[in-house]
Order: structure tokens, then sequence, then C-alpha cells
């Protein structure tokens, strides 16, 4: 699997499971799975997002070090963070794609978010979760939602504009909501606040 740049300064630095045949317990993987994990270098600091199981540890940090030295690699989710996934999504939010064409959060990766002390999380889909039709392929549905039922954990949805912000992190998100009574749900006006 090649490092892929996925935008500048943003990169795919994942890598291929060949010999894992179940994903998730219940889904049968013919040609193995992917470790997904992102390295977004910005102005003044770079994140990774993400990693991959202990026996691709060595693949992993050299492919990382073919972009840049470990150590130059310092920002971690930390305890209280918001974090927004910019899935690109939003800039198609008037098509039909926009219902479908998403990736959308596992019970799995939420609760890996929450584990660091995240309370907050968003993304610019149209759900949190993925879409329909992957819901009814894995049958698993509204997993990502249903990790309220045992977390205390908010998420946003159909955010938009989150190209804009400029930074990967290093901003503040006010989150205004509209006061509606009886629901589980409501729209809000969310704002990232940058300051230089």
């Amino acid at each position: 699997m090649p490092i892929v740049t996925l935008a500048p300064d943003v990169y795919c630095v994942g890598v291929k499971d060949p010999g894992l045949t179940i994903f998730d317990i219940v889904i049968p993987t013919e040609h193995g799975t992917t470790y997904n994990s992102y390295l977004v270098k910005g102005t003044e600091k770079t994140a990774l997002i993400d990693c991959v199981k202990r026996p691709f540890a060595g693949e992993f940090f050299r492919r990382i070090e073919e972009i840049l030295p470990l150590e130059k690699i310092d920002y971690q989710v930390k305890e209280r963070d918001i974090v927004l996934i910019h899935t690109g999504a939003g800039a198609y939010n008037t098509e039909e794609r926009y219902r479908t064409d998403h990736p959308g959060m596992s019970a799995e990766a939420t609760r890996w978010l929450i584990e660091r002390g995240v309370r907050m999380m968003g993304c610019d889909a149209i759900t949190f979760d993925p879409p329909v039709w992957a819901m009814f392929e894995k049958k698993k549905f509204w997993e990502a939602h249903r990790v309220m039922w045992d977390e205390e954990y908010w998420h946003l949805e159909n955010l938009m504009n989150l190209d804009q912000i400029g930074r990967p992190h290093g901003f503040t998100l006010s989150v205004l909501p509209v006061k509606w009574v009886g629901t589980t749900a409501a729209p809000v006006r969310a704002v990232a606040i940058v300051e230089d």
C-alpha cells in the first residue's frame, strides 16, 4: 500500500493486513484489510490520526519517516479536545451522493476517542455513522449513535466549511443550539473561532 497524498500536507500512511480473514468478529475479509492512518502537517504542528496494530508498527513508522522524522509529530488527541472529521462530503451536500458517499464512524472509533477524553465530535456528512447502505452491508445500525447508550458524548452532523478553518487544531468551537423541548437532537449553529 503506497503512501497516498490526499491533499497538500495530508497523507494516508496506513498499512495492509492481508492475513486478517475476519474483521470486527463477523465480517469476512477475503483479501485482508487496511489500517488507515493519516499524517497532517500544519504550518506549526504535525498530527498523526490513528495508527496500526502492533505487528505492523515497524512498517508504519518507516512510512511516516518517508515524510518526516517521528519526533516532528507533535499533536495527540487529548482530554477535552473536540474532534471534527472533514470527510469532504460538505462540498456536495446538495447532491444525491451526500446521502451515500461518506465514511462514517464505527462504534470502535467513537469509543477510541472517548477513551482519550473526547466528549464532542462532529463531521461534515449527513450522519456521524456510515451511510445506510453500509449499515445493511455490515448489519450494524447506527453504531456510533448507540455508543450514547453507554457513554456520555455528543456529536454534530452536517457541518459546513470545515475546509475553511485553515488549520487542523488550535481553534475554538462554539456550538449554539436551538432550544427545542422534548427531543433527543436539535439544530445548532457551529462556529469555529480562529485567532492568530
